[in-house]
C-alpha cells in the first residue's frame, strides 16, 4: 500500500462522522477590530458560522479554535445561540495550521471525516456544506471554489504582468475544506513540523501529493477581512431577511 493509500479506508455511510473545526484565531489586523465578535445583525459574526454548522446534518460534532481571551466569549456565545454540537473550545496556535492542527487533534475519534472552516464566513449555507461533505466520503479532500469572473494576470516581484492564464480555469478556494480524518490529521502535523507556509488546509494535503478535489462555491460564502466586506456581510444579511 502506498503512503498516501494508506489513509483511504472504504466506509459506509453509517460509518461516517464529520467534526466541523471552526478556525477563529486570528488578529483581525485588516479589519481594525475583532471581526469574529464583532455584530452582525442581531448576533456576532461567529454566532452566525456556528449556526449553519448547528443546524447541517451532516455535521456530528463542532469543535471552536480561538485565542486565550476570547474562550470564555466563544462558550457564552455556543450557550446563549443554543449551538451544542460544540463538543470543545481551544486556544490557537502561532499560524493558521497550528491552530488547525490544534483543533483537529481535539477531533473524536469516531471521526472519519473532518471539515474546517473559517470563523470569518458567517454566510455558508448547509447545501455548501452537504455538497463538500458528500464529495469527501468519495474524494478524500474537497474544498468549495468560485470561478473568477475577472481577467487574471501573473505579475512578477517587480509588477510586470508574465502570463495570463484562462479565467475559466482560475478557482477562487473558499471553505469549508472537507477531508479523510487521518489525512488532514497527517498533512497539518507535517506542515507545522517543516513550518510551511501554507493559507490553507488543501495547501498542507497537496504538499503530500493528493489531489483536492473542487465543488461548488457560493459567491455570498465571503470571508470578512476587511471594512468593505463588514459593509457587504450587511448587505447580504438585508437581502436574506434575517439573522441565519
Amino acid at each position: 500500500m502506498s503512503v498516501i493509500g494508506k489513509f483511504f479506508k472504504t466506509k459506509t455511510n453509517n460509518e461516517d462522522f464529520c467534526t466541523a473545526i471552526i478556525v477563529a484565531a486570528g488578529n483581525s489586523q485588516r479589519m481594525g477590530r475583532d471581526k469574529i465578535l464583532m455584530p452582525l445583525g442581531d448576533r456576532p459574526v461567529i454566532a452566525h458560522t456556528l449556526a449553519a454548522f448547528q443546524k447541517c446534518e451532516h455535521i456530528d460534532e463542532i469543535i471552536v479554535v480561538t485565542k486565550f481571551e476570547r474562550l470564555q466569549e466563544i462558550a457564552d456565545i455556543c450557550h446563549d445561540y443554543k449551538i451544542d454540537k460544540t463538543s470543545k473550545i481551544v486556544r490557537g496556535g502561532r499560524t493558521r495550521a497550528e491552530s488547525a492542527l490544534l483543533g483537529v487533534s481535539e477531533a473524536n475519534d469516531k471521526s472519519t471525516l473532518i471539515a474546517i472552516h473559517d470563523g470569518a464566513r458567517p454566510f455558508v449555507s448547509a447545501a455548501l456544506i452537504d455538497r463538500a461533505v458528500n464529495s469527501a466520503k468519495v474524494n478524500h479532500a474537497v474544498a468549495p471554489a468560485v470561478y473568477s469572473t475577472d481577467t487574471v494576470r501573473i505579475v512578477n516581484t517587480k509588477g510586470v504582468v508574465v502570463s495570463t492564464p484562462n479565467r475559466d480555469t482560475v478557482a477562487l478556494i473558499q471553505t469549508p475544506q472537507v477531508f479523510d480524518a487521518d489525512l488532514i490529521k497527517s498533512a497539518l502535523t507535517k506542515a507545522v513540523e517543516k513550518n510551511m507556509r501554507i493559507t490553507d488546509d488543501c495547501s498542507a494535503v497537496e504538499a503530500l501529493g493528493v489531489k483536492v478535489t473542487v465543488v461548488a462555491g457560493e459567491q455570498t460564502n465571503i470571508k470578512l477581512t476587511s471594512s468593505t466586506d463588514a459593509y457587504l456581510a450587511e448587505k447580504i444579511l438585508v437581502d436574506r431577511g434575517s439573522g441565519q
